[in-house]
């Protein structure tokens, strides 16, 4: 098969779409064929060195797909060859093929495309497993998300929404911002113009931000603890701001406040398992029923990975943009 190899830590430049081997499905996992993968920032941290993939996971890039199914490895039921799936991967997913934990698979939701499936698991796992599962974000209750625009953003302001929260986002324009709105966020924050902390207690009468979902890391740490209501719950999945700064536990105290770091990429399977059947359960029908898209910024061949690594490293996108596989 060919995949996106990595000649060396560096620019988009690195990554070159060669041959590679062949993956095998071992106990418990399917073959997938790839048709699309999607550009996440932690694809961007791998091509730089900066983050690894997990033991035994692929050498490649690329932390979800989508395909059909080639073949199933031993101890696999409930899935067929030909079946139409969306995956979750530690990595391997700019390839032809890839090797997945069945449990780590979602069917293709009718109402989308195979192609725009290609960005459909890492963004619904991310949201779910962090502002639901971990954050436990209520009706009624207002959401603070960094990278409004992002494809993790544009996925959380939807889910949100269709559970009867209030949205406020942040972006670096004035484009981007409107198409958060469009989508259902209400407090609409420049953050190279506005502080989103005064915003947020603005839009909350002084109370704050109930969650808190942060792609920032260091540099956003204290002004988030202070935008949070009594009860807040901070959730950190990003670095782009750095990985030291100081917190101040007295604030924190005086809230009642919490403060959680994820990530799910080195998460063991049966984990990921468990998120992933939660989004089967609860995000997926969303989908089905209208209420949720995958907003997709633009699709590019697979072998234009460096293209698209430039556009998500320059932040041009509104969505995700996914890298389909030429057959």
């Amino acid at each position: 098969m060919r995949a996106i190899t990595l000649n060396g830590f560096g620019g988009p430049e690195v990554m070159t779409w060669a041959e590679a081997p062949d993956p095998e499905p071992g106990p418990g996992e399917v073959l997938v064929e790839i048709v699309a993968s999607a550009v996440n920032r932690a694809d961007i941290m791998q091509r730089l060195g900066h983050y690894p993939p997990p033991a035994g996971a692929p050498p490649y890039p690329g932390l979800e797909c989508s395909g059909r199914i080639a073949a199933l490895g031993p101890g696999v039921t409930g899935w067929s060859v030909g079946d139409e799936v969306a995956a979750l991967l530690g990595g391997g997913g700019y390839a032809e093929r890839v090797a997945v934990p069945a449990g780590q698979l979602l069917r293709r939701p009718g109402a989308m495309s195979l192609v725009e499936a290609g960005g459909l698991a890492e963004v619904t796992c991310t949201v779910w497993s962090n502002v639901f599962m971990i954050a436990g974000l209520r009706p009624g209750e207002t959401l603070l998300v960094h990278g409004g625009a992002s494809g993790i953003g544009t996925t959380a302001i939807q889910l949100a929404v269709a559970h009867g929260a209030r949205v406020a986002v942040t972006a670096g324009n004035a484009a981007k911002l409107e198409r958060c709105r469009s989508l259902g966020a209400e407090v609409l924050i420049n953050y190279r113009d506005d502080d989103f902390v005064e915003r947020v207690r603005a839009a909350t009468d002084g109370a704050g931000a109930n969650v808190i979902l942060d792609n920032m890391g260091a540099s956003y740490l204290a002004r988030n603890v202070e935008a949070l209501a009594t009860g807040g719950r901070l959730v950190v999945i990003g670095l782009q701001g750095g990985v030291k700064a100081e917190l101040n536990i007295g604030a924190l105290l005086g809230k009642r406040a919490s403060v959680t770091a994820t990530s799910l990429r080195a998460r063991p399977a049966a984990e990921k398992a468990q998120i992933v059947a939660a989004v089967a359960d609860h995000v997926l029908p969303l989908i089905e029923a209208g209420k949720l898209r995958i907003i997709v910024d633009r699709v590019l061949p697979i072998d234009r990975a460096d293209e698209a690594h430039r556009v998500v490293e320059a932040s041009e996108h509104v969505g995700k943009v996914l890298l389909e596989v030429p057959r």
